[in-house]
């Protein structure tokens, strides 16, 4: 989530600096898309992530390591395909002048209005019970 936050916060600011240039910055906000980082990040995890030894092993166990081992699951509720992202990619590139952000599934647009409407304590609250 860290670099998720630093991408956004280092997108809105280049898109100030170059305001006055033809130049637009965009920030396209996917949420869940349907690829195969899960599998293909197993190796790393393993490699270089000592779940076992960390202050939230028992939330690696419970929550975490069934999500990254699933296999043949249904897809997450909200999930889209990879082409919901190439639709607001295209959309960025046509619209005139593009907008600063684009957002592709449901989450996303829910997260950007409680991000606009709610107190940020009841925000990180709402947060923290669906992640």
């Amino acid at each position: 989530m860290a670099s998720k936050f630093a991408l956004e916060g280092l997108t809105d600011v280049l898109r100030l600096e170059m305001r006055d240039t033809p130049i637009h910055i965009v920030l396209i906000e996917p949420g869940p898309v349907r690829t195969e980082i899960r599998r293909k990040s197993r190796a790393a995890f393993e490699a270089w992530i000592d779940w076992r030894g960390s202050a939230r092993a028992d939330l690696y166990r419970s929550r975490l390591i069934p999500r990254l081992y699933a296999e043949g699951g249904p897809p997450d509720r909200f999930e889209r395909p990879p082409s919901a992202v190439t639709a607001r990619l295209i959309r960025a590139l046509e619209d005139t002048p593009p907008r600063p952000r684009y957002f592709v599934t449901t989450p996303t647009w829910v997260v950007e209005a409680a991000r606009r409407l709610l107190p940020t304590r009841l925000r990180d609250a709402l947060l923290a019970r669906v992640s």
